[in-house]
């Protein structure tokens, strides 16, 4: 799953449904669970059927509030969070 088509005009971006392989080629990749120590993941099954839900739609899309990690941390936790922007 990527999100991809993100405009600054419209604050929108676009999920996508694609091969990991596709999307990094062969940049060095990680999984990154890193919340993980502080909030239980939903169980699989379930973080996929809300994965799939959002296949082809626009999502709300912001740097600060509403970033692709905020999108995927809803995901697989239920709740939004993102230390991208405080981190750099």
């Amino acid at each position: 799953l990527s999100v991809s088509t993100v405009s600054v005009f419209t604050r929108k971006a676009k999920v996508k449904k694609q091969l990991l392989k596709e999307v990094v080629g062969n940049d060095k990749w990680c999984v990154n669970n890193k919340y993980d120590r502080s909030r239980t993941p939903l169980p699989v099954e379930k973080i996929i059927r809300r994965a799939e839900h959002w296949i082809d739609r626009e999502v709300p899309y912001d740097v600060l509030g509403s970033n692709c990690e905020h999108f995927v941390t809803e995901l697989r936790y239920g709740e939004g969070v993102s230390d991208q922007v405080s981190d750099t």
